[in-house]
């Protein structure tokens, strides 16, 4: 089942104790809020379009079959610069996958969470 976003929509692939993963689309023009995860890392792996992504004091251009590591407690942002959806495979592993775990530091779309 797809859950749509303001920026696009994500869609669970698997959900277990250890892990979760999720297929992520961007719409162009859109991006995530910058936000850090207290009980997580993630694993990101590019399937299509191109994105730009800041990791911490890192910003980076990435494309189709690049892949990303996002500690748990980095802030973190992809955004879509371009005219095509980007489309990257999200993979969670540590001891909390809850989407409560998203602490918002800025966001596009008024769902600051705290900073």
């Amino acid at each position: 089942m797809k859950e749509h976003k303001p920026w696009g929509y994500y869609q669970v692939i698997s959900d277990e104790a250890d892990h979760k993963l999720k297929k992520i689309v961007v719409y162009p023009g859109e991006r995530l809020s910058l936000q850090r995860h207290r009980h997580r890392d993630e694993h990101w792996y590019m399937l299509r379009g191109e994105a730009d992504v800041a990791i911490g004091d890192k910003n980076l251009h990435v494309g189709m079959g690049e892949s990303l590591d996002i500690p748990r407690g980095e802030l973190h942002r992809v955004a879509n610069s371009g005219t095509e959806p980007v489309i990257f495979i999200e993979v969670q592993t540590g001891e909390y996958f809850d989407e409560n775990d998203i602490e918002r530091v800025e966001d596009d779309y008024g769902r600051v969470t705290g900073g």
